[in-house]
């Protein structure tokens, strides 16, 4: 645990300043889609998103992290999720067009990273060990809240590895005492419900096999087990001890 905070007080100090760009970009570029979005703006908000993941990959974990055990797996997972975002630019798949059934909700995932060192600081920690918004599980629950809110097609790889790096989260909340991923972990449920039911919704039909009235009460109890997984993990290290 001590090292996984000492990493973090390490890439907080030397990166604030790009962090608060990166942060600056982001929410200018978000302004822009949602009042002004032209295909130059939409451009640009797939290359920040590359950025923010290519960011992830290499400065947080390879370059800050890199003393971590099992670092390189994570280098790997943010790299392919940088590799799948550069893929749908590319093919042009995620439109970027603005959904407006979520609007609350995917405002509320956006803006929910900003609250990481808000709550850090509440702990009574003191920066730079602090969890920030420029970190893995805040950079995953800012993507949650943006393809909610732009979004149109869901592109079901990227929604996967965000559930991954949810269950990842939820398993280091009690493992580095890190609170603030109950964030992720807690927005990853609406979100996997919303996305998946608008994919159902979109591609199965009375004909389908199975039907959608059968899809979608197995995307219901698929929501309710993986509800159910988080509770547990999130849980377990306060139940057993009682348990014993």
């Amino acid at each position: 645990m001590e090292l996984f905070w000492n990493t973090i007080a390490d890439y907080n100090a030397n990166t604030w300043i790009a962090q608060c760009v990166l942060i600056i970009i982001g929410a200018l570029l978000t302004t822009l889609l949602f009042h002004r979005p032209s295909p130059a703006v939409r451009r640009a908000m797939k290359c920040y998103i590359v950025a923010l993941n290519v960011w992830i990959a290499a400065v947080y974990y390879l370059w800050f992290c890199g003393s971590r055990p099992y670092n390189d797996a994570m280098v790997l997972v943010w790299s392919i999720m940088a590799a799948i975002w550069i893929y749908d630019g590319a093919t042009g798949y995620t439109s970027f067009e603005p959904n407006r059934k979520h609007g609350r909700l995917a405002t509320l995932f956006m803006l929910l990273p900003l609250a990481y060192p808000l709550i850090s600081f509440a702990r009574g920690m003191h920066f730079p060990m602090t969890a920030s918004p420029v970190m893995p599980s805040s950079v995953a629950l800012f993507t949650l809240g943006f393809m909610l809110a732009f979004s149109e097609r869901v592109n079901l790889f990227i929604v996967l590895f965000q559930l991954h790096w949810a269950l990842v989260g939820a398993s280091k909340i009690y493992c580095y005492n890190i609170p603030e991923d109950a964030l992720l972990v807690c927005a990853m449920i609406p979100a996997i419900y919303i996305f998946l039911r608008e994919y159902v919704a979109t591609n199965v039909s009375a004909q389908s096999k199975p039907d959608y009235k059968t899809a979608h009460r197995l995307l219901v109890t698929l929501t309710a087990g993986t509800g159910i997984l988080f509770a547990t993990l999130m849980l377990r290290p306060l139940i057993m001890p009682l348990l014993q």
